[in-house]
């Protein structure tokens, strides 16, 4: 259970391990622009103000697909920069297990991927396979609960292999019309079916087949990958909130308001088919 708790994959409260991991170099940078006295130049970041209302379209239950990938794809890259050693697997490693045709260099493990390399990556595969914001963010829920449960690092021998592998079960288990393995080989041309198959079932083995992400660690990762954003100024795209809408917000604030009620009214029958033991008081509110 102490375990559990200490995890953030399975657990609400335990802090994600890719924003520590870009802490140190959020604190470096900051200190960095102090020392030299470096301004952080035109201010690019637009405020609300009491004509105009600024919103992005990025909300917990519907993240903006492209803001996403990059938060994702950055917190993978500082997973990979500040990693604490190169453990990993035969099964993820590159040069045992390539992706392409092409000969793979002798010293592929000493060099660090940069933030667009891994964004063109996991780019390339959420359009091609048309994959959600959801699923992304899924997937780097697996990604770190793959690496505390098999207590391996991410690093530039394998990250190619374990993000494939947590993409490709993340798209199974999250979306609708989940991508079959053979779909993924029209992607990457050159690595075959059973190759797949042998990754799939050793990354669910890895996660002892615990696919499960509660609706609460789920949300803990969407606003820690806003957080990581907001230290790395990578902004979400603003807009000015326009009549049309204000007014779908508002419709859709309306349809949660009334889907809130019956689940009350529901949970009231509930307590009171038990023998009217439980009784509902109710009392009016004191606005001062």
């Amino acid at each position: 259970d102490l375990a559990l708790e200490s995890n953030p994959s399975d657990h609400p409260r335990a802090s994600t391990i890719f924003l520590s991991k870009s802490q140190t170099d959020v604190r470096e940078k900051r200190k960095s622009n102090h020392i030299n006295h470096v301004s952080p130049g035109q201010l690019t970041k637009k405020y609300s103000s009491c004509s105009t209302i600024f919103i992005d379209d990025s909300t917990v239950s519907q993240p903006n697909l492209r803001s996403t990938i990059k938060c994702v794809t950055l917190a993978i890259f500082y997973h990979i920069k500040n990693r604490d050693s190169d453990r990993s697997l035969d099964i993820f490693d590159e040069k045992t297990h390539p992706l392409t045709r092409e000969e793979v260099p002798d010293d592929y493990y000493k060099h660090d991927p940069d933030h667009k390399h891994i964004y063109r990556f996991v780019r390339t595969l959420f359009s091609a396979a048309q994959l959600t914001a959801e699923c992304a963010i899924v997937t780097l829920v697996y990604l770190e609960r793959l690496l505390t449960y098999a207590e391996i690092d991410i690093c530039p021998s394998n990250w190619k292999r374990i993000v494939l592998g947590a993409i490709l079960l993340a798209s199974k288990v999250w979306d609708d019309q989940a991508v079959w393995n053979v779909d993924y080989c029209q992607i990457l041309k050159d690595i075959t079916v059973e190759d797949m198959n042998e990754m799939e079932r050793h990354f669910l083995e890895l996660l002892q087949f615990n696919i499960n992400v509660p609706a609460s660690v789920y949300a803990k990762y969407y606003f820690d990958l806003r957080s990581l954003a907001d230290d790395n100024n990578l902004s979400f795209l603003l807009e000015p909130l326009s009549k049309e809408r204000a007014q779908k917000l508002e419709a859709i604030s309306r349809l949660c308001e009334d889907k809130y009620k019956d689940l009350s009214k529901a949970a009231m029958r509930r307590s009171f088919s038990a023998d009217n033991l439980v009784g509902i008081r109710r009392s009016n509110a004191i606005l001062s």
